[in-house]
């Protein structure tokens, strides 16, 4: 039960966040055109352009991780080696933006960004080791190579 209230919580919480970054974005955007900035000479357009297409990417890629804890939700299973990878580089990406939130934004900001990294730690800590792509890890599925015998431990994995 608890898993599939972290998952479904991280699928709020990205989406939240893939909505929030893009309109930052889109506000980031029309502001560089409308006042016809330039960073070292570069046309103001192509920043603005810039700007609305790393928020449109950023978006989508939070409503992908969205859309795959949604299912890990559903299901209540352990998420496949896709869906993993795709946990795994927002975690990094949430790493990421907390640094820079801390330092633009503040430590409200900052907080909530590393609220949303643990939510996502927690959906691939919580299903612990599966034994393939997309199984369901049950009671005792990362339980170590076993009990040692008379102070002996086994020497294969």
């Amino acid at each position: 039960m608890l898993r599939r209230i972290v998952a479904g919580l991280g699928a709020a919480a990205c989406v939240a966040e893939a909505a929030v970054l893009v309109l930052v974005h889109v506000v980031l955007g029309r502001t560089t055109a409308n006042q016809s900035m330039s960073i070292a000479g570069t046309d103001p357009a192509l920043v603005s352009t810039a700007t609305y297409g790393l928020g449109a990417g950023t978006g989508a890629f939070l409503l992908l991780c969205a859309f795959l804890l949604a299912v890990v939700a559903l299901r209540d299973r352990a998420p496949g080696r896709f869906a993993r990878v795709v946990i795994i580089a927002a975690a990094a990406l949430h790493v990421l933006l907390g640094v820079l939130s801390v330092g633009l934004v503040g430590w409200v900001a900052f907080a909530a960004t590393m609220l949303v990294f643990c939510l996502l730690v927690l959906v691939l800590t919580l299903h612990g080791r599966a034994a393939g792509p997309g199984a369901d890890a049950g009671p005792g599925a990362d339980a170590g190579p076993g009990p040692e015998v008379k102070g002996l431990r086994p020497t294969s994995p």
